[in-house]
């Protein structure tokens, strides 16, 4: 599916979301609100956005926050480019640490990039 976007023609990929990049164009997420997402567990050497946390768990996304300049590649003086995706994700603070003795809904809201979500 095809969407004029300003002077700019986007395709949608499977209930993906057009968002507009930070004065450089837009990009399409791959997920939506509410989408069930796992966090990759890899530990890459370097620099990286992703806490240890969080890898390998599942969390559903609270919100898009859009495309933004990686800095994983910006923490080396790269361009970041290409942008990449940032999410919002709640994740269960029992899933994270199971030894949480909080109340079982208690929740906790990391900024991913979607280069680290599980396809």
């Amino acid at each position: 599916e095809v969407h004029e976007l300003g002077s700019k023609m986007v395709e949608l990929h499977r209930g993906g979301k057009v968002t507009a990049g930070l004065n450089r164009g837009f990009a399409v997420s791959r997920y939506s609100v509410g989408d069930r997402v796992s966090v990759l567990d890899m530990h890459p050497p370097g620099h990286v956005r992703t806490p240890n946390f969080v890898r390998g768990m599942s969390g559903i996304i609270e919100t898009i926050e859009g495309p933004y300049l990686n800095p994983e590649q910006l923490a080396y003086g790269r361009s970041g480019i290409p942008e990449k995706t940032l999410y919002r994700i709640r994740f269960k603070q029992i899933d994270l640490w199971p030894d949480y003795f909080g109340n079982p809904r208690d929740t906790a809201i990391v900024d991913i990039y979607e280069h680290w979500l599980d396809p």
